[in-house]
């Protein structure tokens, strides 16, 4: 061992720190295992909002689907549809149904005002204008349902997007179709 061995070891020591910390942080950052679980969800169709008591027998009978749309890939291959339902009681919500995506890190279900773009064209665009989530995705893959605020004005909103929060891109998205 000579002289330049023991110059070398705290420079090494140092690497191997910082080395350490990026992974570390790229690990916290990306979720990579994400990648390989899958959560699946299998709510049922409500008949009400999730907090609210149906005045008298509401059945699925009682269910109006206002809009529909299929779900189209973009940053990842995402297939299903949406359907935004009203109860008796007034009360809407987005059901996602048959949702087969990918999972990953900060995923959220969000109302936009942005065209759907097929490609490349159509990962980004979400964020430009108005939109609302509807809360994190609760699975990837399954049927569920995500509770619409009443002060959201459905004609404001004409595409769904499964959004990454934390990439700022679209798994998918689909365009809604008044029923």
């Amino acid at each position: 061992m000579g002289r330049e061995d023991g110059r070398r070891r705290p420079l090494l020591i140092a690497a191997a720190a910082v080395v350490a910390v990026l992974v570390g942080a790229g690990l916290y950052w990306f979720e990579p295992w994400k990648l390989w679980q899958e959560q699946t969800v299998r709510e049922a169709l409500p008949t009400t909002a999730p907090g609210v008591r149906p005045s008298g027998s509401a059945g699925p009978a009682a269910l109006r689907t206002l809009a529909t749309g299929d779900l189209i890939s973009h940053e990842h291959t995402t297939r299903g549809e949406v359907k935004i339902i009203q109860a008796q009681d007034g009360s809407r919500f987005l059901r996602l149904e048959g949702l087969d995506t990918s999972n990953g890190p900060d995923l959220r279900v969000w109302l936009t005002d942005a065209p759907v773009k097929e490609g490349v064209a159509g990962w980004r665009v979400f964020d430009d204008g108005k939109h609302v989530s509807l809360g994190e995705l609760k699975g990837n893959k399954g049927d569920q349902n995500y509770p619409i605020p009443a002060d959201v004005s459905l004609s404001d909103y004409s595409s769904v997007s499964i959004w990454c929060d934390r990439f700022d891109v679209s798994f998918g998205a689909a365009a809604l179709t008044p029923a």
